[in-house]
């Protein structure tokens, strides 16, 4: 093999395949050229047919093209890596890579291994040892990540166990130069890798024996007696059996080794050699984060004065705090000439105990040179020992995976000159003197950044939107993208799409995110048992929550203690990052910690706690009903739970609850009728409705309705059932549903009859008489509107009375009986007053100023329009605003005011585009048609006479149809097309007909 370098270009097998050049990766083209170049990587120097090429690649199942795409993958890789032509060559049937010793990580981990056997054989133990680190060094995983398919598997396992032979080599020689009690830690954690490895079991017998600690050797070789006869059936082998007896009859060979030299702590001045730098590998594919890097680097930064720079990095995991870390450390390398040291302190690592701090100090100490017997035991002499030695440093240490603060402090460097950094998935609090940055997750722009490093800019730009599906499904939490994208990576066969609807599937999402022993579920297991009891059963009732987000006082009623308590409570979950908080008092879940937690087995304390939140909402929202809708009837056989409420001052407050809870709340009745809480969902929907109605969330509104009619239908009590029916034929006339209207307010009325429910029966007969007008039957609307007054008026129920005389003076106005109309307008007026600006008053008085106009008294009208205008806001019933601005246009284009006309035109159009229904659209348009008809804007008149016919039509709102057709006779006459005019004219005149009003015509005009 050649000896000599002659390109910057280094490859890198021991893990995730790497290919770097000049310190920068470089892309390959996928899955199939990575196998090819392994394959060819761990067989260097040697010729590598064409057949094996092909068997790597596609394992048992190559396409008949294979050969072919073998020899164009290799042309790829010649023609991607600088000089491909002489590190790949064709030589005979196949192909080899030509590189150096210092090119590939598998050559130099095999020349350090010959140096060490070499620096063994002569004695030089120290040196033996040190081409042994180096060797391990190297190591970062199983050849391709487990993505190369059998053939390379094989010649990973190979690979493996030369490693752990290596391990092994490694561990004598530190047991032959005096260290022990240092070795504990680290083999107990190779024997839970490799259980059935007796030599590791031997190394940790004699490891304990040589610590003082006899008895614990013994008993580890019982164990392991025990093991084996249980698995395989076998006792020990004669090399265990020897260290036994050995440790049994205290042999010298058991015993420590004499020092070769006197023990003591070296001076600084000690530290000889190159610095050292065990940094992990820099991602290539690293993306986002530019902010917080450039952050973090400014706050590491060498410190010019006498303190040392600490820096936490926290959040939840996954969140990508080691990638950032390493980034920034390598990046500040340069400003730490001492060296760079990082250490892994498992808080959070699979199978694992965090590591203990004395421990962790030896590693580091000897990391710089020092010797076993160099190094004290005891936890205080060690951290001291460390901090004089990196007196006059300027050394960067990267403490990665921190249980939390009492692991971390004793490693801190004491004098000036050095920097740390941190990464946790806890707040690290009791630090001081240290900065925190908490890693949130990724935006958009930089999960996609990510997704398209990884997958190749070509291959992002032609499933753009499956990438955009795909990151917002990984929830833009770093280890989710990652992991979706290595799936992909590694099934060619797969397209984003196939993976993204895999994703869709909410049961197996947390399934679909896992790869190997890598996974969102497994990373967030590990969150989850580093807390107490209490916090785990408390993250458990919150994931009861149906609400995006929540508050201490909802979590209080959750979990059954007090507000304060529950905010310790959530306080400790934001500290360990299982939850997060946006605003003072309001707290979350990431999508998929949530999935996560409504995965854990389901306790028997969950179902009293889900009834305990919903009383909370229940109670919650009567109170603020009672302060927002004044009038409102309050809700019968309920009584308030015995938690604590919040305060409401004053409406706006109680509105506000409403509006930062309504999503919440819905979710809340949708759960409770799942579970069988059908009072619950009854009376929680009929309180959210009030608040959906006044916004014009019709929509929801009709979802909620429905669902309490379901959850009335299931309990004995018909009156509910009433009034949930009631509920819901509202928005079914708001929506044009006038005929399923008129059934479902049948049925209510019937219960109402039934119960002799004489308010009930009124609201029923009010409805019918709205729907029965809609629909163009306006003799039976009449009475069945005025038996409602009639009704109301006995019952003193003055606000439900100005509701019917509202409707019934828009009767009277379609029937050209316009003095009647004022009269039940005036009437509504004076009942609506002081309940609120929810468009009830703003109503009556529209309805008053159409029929005042109508009547031609326009100075009367104008000074209705103008109060109902000083009243609007345009939060509350914007639909019936838009109405009223439409009206005051008509007004003032009679008054001859254009510009006041257009101006109030202009913005009943806009009201209606955010927020109208289409039973107000047909109304309005007809309204402004005509505004504009007049202005002699005819195209434009036109155009609004046909989107309100079209309304108007498909709901069968009959007199807007017919004012429709007659506003598009007009236009089409004025521009002369006379044979289409009549017709409509002629279509218009009998609908007229139809609901038996000769003056309705007039009425329209």
């Amino acid at each position: 093999m050649k000896r000599q370098t002659s390109e910057q270009v280094h490859f890198a097998i021991l893990g995730p395949l790497l290919v770097e050049i000049a310190g920068v990766r470089l892309q390959l083209s996928g899955l199939i050229s990575a196998r090819i170049l392994t394959t060819l990587l761990l067989s260097s120097g040697k010729v590598v047919p064409v057949a094996r090429l092909v068997e790597a690649a596609w394992d048992e199942d190559p396409p008949p093209t294979a050969t072919h795409q073998v020899r164009k993958a290799i042309a790829d890789l010649r023609q991607r890596i600088p000089q491909g032509h002489s590190l790949i060559a064709t030589d005979g049937p196949g192909y080899r890579a030509d590189v150096t010793v210092d090119q590939l990580d598998l050559t130099l981990f095999t020349d350090r291994l010959q140096q060490a056997r070499e620096s063994s054989d002569a004695g030089a133990l120290p040196d033996a040892a040190r081409s042994l680190r180096e060797a391990l060094a190297l190591w970062r995983g199983a050849v391709m990540s487990e993505s190369g398919g059998p053939l390379i598997s094989a010649a990973s396992a190979v690979l493996e166990e030369r490693r752990l032979a290596a391990v092994g080599q490694l561990i004598e020689i530190r047991l032959a130069l005096g260290e022990s009690s240092e070795l504990v830690e680290e083999l107990r954690q190779l024997i839970v890798d490799h259980p059935l490895r007796e030599t590791f079991r031997g190394y940790l017998m004699l490891a304990l024996h040589r610590s003082g600690r006899r008895a614990e050797a013994l008993a580890e070789y019982a164990g392991t007696r025990r093991l084996l006869v249980e698995e395989l059936g076998v006792g020990p082998g004669q090399q265990l059996n020897r260290v036994h007896e050995m440790i049994l009859r205290g042999s010298p060979e058991a015993a420590p080794p004499e020092p070769t030299e006197p023990i003591g702590a070296p001076a600084p001045a000690a530290l000889t050699g190159p610095a050292p730098c065990t940094l992990p590998h820099d991602l290539q594919d690293f993306a986002g984060r530019e902010s917080e890097l450039t952050g973090l680097m400014m706050a590491a930064h060498p410190p010019g004065d006498d303190i040392v720079r600490i820096i936490s990095i926290e959040g939840m995991g996954g969140s990508g705090k080691t990638a950032l870390a390493i980034r920034a450390a390598h990046r500040l390398a340069p400003l730490f000439p001492d060296g760079q040291l990082y250490v892994d302190l498992r808080g959070f690592t699979p199978g694992e105990q965090p590591r203990q701090p004395v421990t962790v100090l030896a590693t580091l100490l000897r990391t710089l040179g020092l010797r076993g017997e160099q190094i004290p035991e005891d936890l205080e002499a060690v951290a001291a020992l460390w901090r004089s030695t990196l007196a006059g440093q300027r050394m960067l240490l990267l403490l990665d995976n921190a249980a939390h603060a009492a692991q971390v402090r004793p490693l801190l460097p004491g004098a000036a000159g050095c920097s740390v950094l941190i990464t946790s998935r806890h707040r690290m609090t009791g630090l001081d003197g240290s900065q925190s940055m908490a890693l949130g997750l990724l935006s958009s722009a930089e999960s996609i950044a990510l997704t398209t490093a990884a997958l190749g800019r070509q291959r992002s730009a032609n499933e753009s939107q499956e990438i955009r599906e795909l990151v917002a499904l990984c929830g833009h939490l770093p280890l989710a993208l990652r992991i979706a994208v290595g799936r992909l990576r590694s099934r060619p066969h797969w397209s984003t799409r196939y993976l993204v609807d895999r994703l869709r599937n909410e049961a197996r999402r947390l399934d679909e995110l896992r790869s190997g022993e890598r996974g969102i579920e497994a990373t967030l297991q590990l969150s989850y048992l580093a807390m107490d009891e209490s916090h785990r059963d408390a993250i458990r009732l919150l994931g009861l929550h149906p609400g995006d987000e929540f508050d201490t006082a909802a979590t209080a009623a959750l979990l059954g203690i007090g507000v304060h308590e529950a905010e310790d409570v959530l306080e400790h979950l934001v500290d360990v990052h299982l939850i997060e908080t946006r605003e003072i008092g309001r707290y979350t879940f990431h999508d998929l910690v949530r999935r996560f937690i409504r995965r854990l087995p389901a306790r028997t304390a969950e179902p009293a706690a889900f009834r305990q939140l919903l009383d909370y909402y229940l109670a919650v929202s009567e109170w603020a009903c009672r302060i927002r809708y004044p009038g409102r009837e309050a809700t019968d056989g309920w009584q308030s739970p015995e938690v604590e409420l919040p305060v409401f001052a004053d409406p706006e407050q109680a509105e506000a609850f409403f509006e930062r809870e309504h999503g919440t709340l819905l979710a809340a009745v949708e759960r409770a009728l799942e579970q069988g809480l059908y009072r619950q969902a009854v009376h929680l929907a009929r309180n959210l409705l009030f608040f959906l109605n006044t916004r014009s969330r019709f929509p929801e509104y009709q979802h909620v309705a429905s669902l309490a009619v379901a959850a009335a239908r299931r309990l004995d009590e018909p009156r509910t059932l009433r009034l949930s029916l009631s509920n819901l034929s509202v928005v079914q006339w708001k929506l044009g549903r006038f005929a399923e209207g008129i059934v479902t307010t049948s049925e209510a009325l019937d219960i109402a009859l039934t119960l002799d429910d004489r308010d009930g029966e009124a609201s029923c007969l009010n409805m019918l008489g709205l729907m029965l007008s809609c629909l163009g039957f306006l003799d039976e609307a009449e009475w069945r509107l005025q038996q409602a007054v009639t009704l109301y008026g006995e019952l003193t129920a003055g606000r439900q009375e100005g509701y019917a005389c509202s409707n019934l003076s828009t009767v009277y106005s379609w029937r050209g009986r316009y003095r009647e109309a004022c009269a039940a307008a005036e009437r509504a007026i004076l009942l609506s007053r002081g309940f609120g600006p929810y468009g009830e008053e703003i109503t009556a008085l529209t309805d008053l100023a159409i029929a005042q106009l109508a009547g031609d008294d326009l100075e009367s009208a104008r000074l209705t329009i103008d109060q109902a205008l000083t009243l609007g806001d345009e939060r509350y019933v914007p639909e019936n605003l838009a109405l009223t601005f439409a009206v005051a246009s008509k007004v003032y284009q009679r008054l001859r005011r254009a510009d006041r006309a257009d101006a109030y035109a202009v913005r009943s159009l806009e009201l209606l585009a955010a927020m109208g229904t289409t039973i107000r659209r047909a109304t309005v348009e007809n309204i402004v048609g005509s505004v504009r008809f007049q202005a002699g804007d005819l195209r434009q008149a036109l155009q609004l006479y046909e989107s309100a016919y079209a309304h108007a039509d498909t709901i069968g709102y009959r007199i807007e149809v017919a004012r429709a057709l007659t506003g598009m006779a007009d236009v089409q006459a004025a521009l002369g097309q006379h044979q289409a005019a009549q017709a409509k004219r002629d279509r218009a005149d009998s609908l007229y007909a139809t609901m038996a009003e000769p003056s309705a015509r007039k009425a329209a005009a």
